[in-house]
């Protein structure tokens, strides 16, 4: 490959993550809105943002075989173009439900586009050093595009309407098409990729999508409700049969579980879960209490997400420093405490707090998944050998993905009601969101210990 076409490819398969990640974030200063226009309760504003997320995370592991099977490249343009029909159809959405299944077909093409990407970018860089280059950028572009996504989407409301943050999608994802077809070489598939694992893709959406609706919708229809329990059972038969069939597996399965033996893996992906759930929970609900209770448009929304995204990328700097230098523990810590700690000073927030009383609590809690995610990504990488990384990496995304539903389902159920409520909710909300930090921060303590144990 010559010289200056990797940082031109790079770049452009960077797009896929931009992509994927500013629909993460860009959503939640929109849902106040398309919820007056589409007349939808708290409920299907949670699906709006989670029937995305729960697509992503059940079938990103899936995504790789398919990759192996069918070509990086085939997969990463063909996610471009189903990203783009689906954000057409959520533009188009005449009502909630029909937004709801577009954005879960987005999710579909968000578990295409991450692995792809990334495996084109293994394909463009033999060097380790120039792979781990090429990574740092594509991290940083999806950086990038959450820090974005608040500000673009409340400029965007403002002046063109909810439905514009969909639709700017379509011409970003046809340059990304464009560029993927002038900088990224064809390159003949694999005749044997591994199997796709249909039964447990199949097994895990049921599990995630019934233990998301459970949660939901029980502040609506009451725990007693058969549906709900109906929903609840099905998420723990869904998710046993998944664990019977991925141990069943073995090495080929899909998740192979033996990975889950190992204490420093399992604590690694238990901290990348309590981040995500607390983090995307906590931003889904802060956007709902700028609008409803502080009565904020949603470009000042945006705007007010701005610190938040500047320290998240600032701490994601420092994490891997201090990751080279003192392991994975000390950031991972440091970060979990500064959350946990940002979250109880946030508990006291009402309608009268001003924004410069809010600072202190927003700048700790964006440190936290600043600091932490860098490092135990590194954590995960070091807990398996090196045959194993794209595996343990992407178990890693997809708990996190799972983690950040849950979130924002289990958060969502808490703030029902009018803004009396929603400032009562939140209160819990954040008590919540400070003990599971520090759930996460005694698993991160035992880390550093676990990890030598399994390298040697």
């Amino acid at each position: 490959m010559k010289r200056q076409q990797p940082l031109a490819m790079i770049l452009t398969l960077s797009f896929g993550f931009v992509l994927v990640q500013l629909d993460v974030s860009i959503v939640n200063v929109a849902v106040a809105r398309i919820g007056t226009a589409l007349g939808t309760a708290m409920t299907g504003l949670q699906w709006i943002v989670d029937a995305y997320s729960v697509a992503f995370a059940a079938l990103l592991m899936s995504g790789g075989a398919l990759c192996d099977r069918l070509g990086a490249r085939r997969v990463f343009l063909s996610g471009f173009v189903l990203f783009a029909l689906a954000s057409a159809a959520c533009g188009a959405a005449s009502g909630i439900a029909s937004l709801i299944v577009a954005r879960a077909v987005q999710g579909v093409a968000a578990a295409m586009l991450v692995p792809a990407s990334l495996s084109l970018l293994a394909q463009a860089c033999d060097d380790a050093r120039d792979r781990a280059r090429a990574i740092g950028i594509w991290t940083a572009a999806g950086a990038f595009a959450v820090a974005a996504g608040p500000i673009v989407g409340g400029v965007l409301v403002d002046t063109l309407g909810w439905r514009s943050i969909f639709l700017v999608n379509i011409p970003i994802a046809a340059l990304a098409i464009a560029l993927t077809r002038r900088q990224v070489p064809v390159v003949a598939n694999p005749k044997d990729g591994p199997r796709l694992d249909f039964t447990g893709v199949v097994l895990a959406v049921i599990a995630l999508f019934a233990l998301m609706a459970a949660i939901i919708e029980a502040p609506v229809l009451g725990l007693r409700h058969p549906v709900l329990l109906v929903a609840a059972a099905l998420a723990v038969v869904a998710a046993v049969a998944f664990i019977w069939v991925e141990a069943r597996g073995g090495d080929a399965a899909m998740l192979p579980l033996r990975l889950f033996r190992r204490a420093a893996f399992s604590a690694a992906l238990t901290v990348g879960l309590m981040v995500n759930l607390t983090m995307y929970g906590f931003l889904f609900v802060m956007a709902l209490y700028f609008q409803h209770v502080a009565h904020l448009s949603p470009l000042w929304t945006g705007l007010a997400f701005l610190p938040v995204a500047a320290l998240v990328g600032g701490a994601n700097l420092l994490a891997g420093r201090l990751t080279s230098r003192f392991g994975a523990r000390l950031p991972m810590l440091m970060g979990l405490v500064a959350g946990a700690t940002g979250y109880v000073l946030l508990i006291g927030i009402d309608a009268q707090t001003p924004y410069t009383a809010l600072l202190p609590g927003l700048c700790l809690v964006s440190c936290g998944p600043g600091l932490a995610v860098p490092a135990m990504t590194s954590a995960v990488l070091a807990s398996v050998e090196q045959r194993r990384a794209g595996i343990a990496s992407g178990a890693l995304n997809t708990v996190r993905q799972a983690g950040g539903a849950a979130g924002v389902a289990l958060f969502g159920a808490l703030i029902h009601g009018d803004a009396d409520a929603l400032i009562g909710g939140l209160h819990i909300v954040f008590a919540i969101a400070a003990g599971l930090l520090v759930v996460a921060a005694v698993a991160a303590f035992f880390l550093g210990a676990m990890i030598p144990q399994c390298r040697q």
